[in-house]
């Protein structure tokens, strides 16, 4: 059973102390949305090879796998002004050597170096729904405060925003003005997005502040009512103490890395791989599709509709309170993704390439407001920043592997057999959440869902 709540969202546009911060992510989420299609664009139509580009795209998606949850993990424990400046500054510094190589037509090898540094990017989108948790979680709002899960499906309508708006001004810039073009743009704007989230310190998450702020607000709270209640409260105290007992012996758990430790963690970076392989093939190959058609505006169009269909069924679904387990729910979420995008291996048109975006648009943003749930409640919320970077890092690990293997199969056999390879790469997200769906019902922290009631 659900419900649907049309208004849920007011509580969310009503929080202003978010405003800054959720326009300087949007701003670095444009770069990091064009950086796949938008490097794979720059570099093939100044006249390199689609594997150059699929293997220059393919670095970053490793670099930013290996580099950006070590960069996460230090803005747990050192805060987000004390680190983004120094990641941001050799993200822009790959940028700048990617751009000028490109607009020497200079050899491969510059390419390769740009797109590795390229990878210090941190994740914005980790970094905005790791400041949203502190001020629900601390208390800060109050009653004010929106439901996560809210707040989750809004921060998944800003993404599939920057999705549907950052590749397109890329493609067409660079078909427009030249191949650098959609990418100097990207860079302009996540520099600008870095200044004003470190300028936007009220709202940092500082370290460790799951176990003082909610652990201390929850034995505040249980003391206050004790006091006014009697005896009667008492009860009500020791279930908030333990509660709050058991939030603060989550946070204090050892500093190694979640993809070691938590084992929801590792099935969601599972899942993630499988969605950044296939949609870095199709990306690829829908760019190369619109090349075969002597239109590259082409590409740029599926991606804005598709961009425009999730983000509605995102916003839609944040409507709906469905009573199912989080790790039901994300079975079935990952089945519907993986069954609705593996109907690619039918493209054999334009019209068919954008049926199959648009039905595959409408499963994508509600998977991924499940897994940001699911990853919320199992992990301390002082580590959340790092946790969701290791969702991203799984899709870009995947996005490594399907655009240099799109690349070789344009080459050698054509677009539609790249299509075709994305179908088994699809099958992958539906049997992993099946397998593992025990391994993520254990996961799950019971303390968080007294926090939840506390704040609900």
């Amino acid at each position: 059973m659900a419900k649907v709540s049309p208004g849920v969202y007011k509580k969310v546009l009503r929080v202003r102390e978010a405003y800054p911060f959720d326009i300087a992510c949007l701003l670095m989420r444009f770069f990091g949305s064009m950086l796949n299609i938008g490097v794979v664009t720059m570099i093939t139509l100044s006249g390199y090879s689609f594997l150059t580009a699929g293997l220059s795209s393919s670095l970053i998606a490793l670099s930013i796998f290996v580099v950006t949850p070590r960069v996460s993990k230090r803005i747990d424990e050192r805060g987000q002004s004390a680190v983004v400046p120094k990641a941001a500054a050799v993200s822009l510094l790959g940028l700048v050597v990617l751009v000028a190589n490109v607009a020497l037509h200079g050899p491969v090898w510059p390419l390769f170096v740009g797109a590795l540094l390229v990878g210090f990017f941190p994740s914005p989108q980790a970094m905005a729904r790791a400041r949203w948790t502190y001020l629900i979680r601390s208390g800060r709002l109050g009653e004010a405060a929106p439901d996560l899960r809210t707040m989750f499906s809004y921060e998944s309508v800003l993404d599939d925003m920057a999705f549907i708006f950052s590749p397109s001004i890329s493609i067409a810039l660079a078909a427009a003005i030249a191949p650098v073009a959609g990418m100097v743009c990207g860079g302009v704007a996540f520099a600008v997005g870095v200044v004003l989230l470190c300028s936007a310190k009220s709202t940092e998450p500082h370290p460790g502040w799951s176990q003082a702020d909610v652990a201390g607000s929850g034995a505040e709270a249980a003391s206050a009512v004790a006091d006014t209640a009697g005896a009667g409260a008492a009860a009500s105290k020791g279930t908030l103490a333990e509660g709050a007992a058991a939030v603060a012996s989550a946070a204090s758990v050892p500093s190694k890395s979640l993809l070691a430790t938590s084992a929801a963690v590792r099935v969601l970076f599972v899942i993630y791989a499988f969605a950044g392989s296939f949609l870095g093939l199709f990306d690829t190959a829908t760019v190369s599709l619109s090349e075969d058609l002597n239109s590259p505006d082409f590409a740029g169009a599926v991606l804005m509709a598709s961009g425009a269909v999730s983000m509605t069924a995102g916003f839609l679904f944040g409507m709906v309170r469905l009573r199912a387990p989080l790790p039901k729910q994300l079975v079935v979420a990952a089945c519907a993704v993986g069954l609705s995008f593996g109907t690619m291996f039918l493209i054999d048109s334009a019209p068919a390439l954008m049926a199959v975006a648009l039905l595959g648009a409408c499963t994508y943003a509600p998977l991924l407001i499940v897994a940001n749930g699911v990853c919320e409640r199992a992990v301390p919320d002082a580590r959340l920043t790092e946790a969701i970077t290791w969702l991203n890092a799984g899709y870009t690990c995947g996005a490594a592997f399907g655009p240099t293997v799109a690349g070789a199969l344009i080459d050698t056999f054509g677009t539609m057999a790249s299509f075709k390879v994305g179908t088994l790469l699809c099958l992958g997200m539906p049997l992993t959440a099946i397998l593992c769906y025990r391994v993520v019902k254990a996961s799950i922290l019971p303390a968080y869902t007294v926090v939840e009631e506390r704040e609900m």
